[in-house]
């Protein structure tokens, strides 16, 4: 069974550096494209970044551009995200998402994504 567990989200300053983490279980982990997506309250949810499968090709929205990385060991089925330079605005729960593909493809709606973890949450607040 596939499983993907969040972690690393917390109450945070705004500029501070956050990084979450993504461990993936049951699933080829090589052969999915990864992806974090975020949800506030109130609105729905929304790409943030996304890694290919084979982590030669990343996607950033326009929000976290420039701040945001994300990035993929595949000898440890992980994949993170860096965040720098935190604003209120970034408060939302971080889900992590996968989905089968192969090279250099990535999908910025959640529609195409197959498996998703439960979610952590990232405050960012002075």
């Amino acid at each position: 069974q596939v499983q993907l567990v969040e972690s690393g989200g917390r109450l945070v300053q705004p500029g501070d550096s956050l990084t979450l983490s993504c461990a993936a279980s049951g699933l080829p982990f090589s052969e999915y494209g990864m992806a974090w997506f975020r949800q506030a309250p109130g609105k729905e949810r929304e790409f943030v970044v996304g890694i290919s499968a084979n982590g030669e090709e990343k996607e950033s929205a326009d929000a976290v551009q420039g701040r945001f990385t994300i990035s993929r060991d595949n000898a440890q089925n992980m994949v993170y995200l860096q965040m720098n330079s935190l604003k209120p605005e970034d408060t939302a729960i971080y889900y992590c998402a996968a989905r089968e593909t192969t090279g250099t493809l990535i999908f910025r709606g959640k529609i195409y994504y197959n498996y998703w973890g439960q979610g952590t949450q990232v405050t960012v607040s002075s």
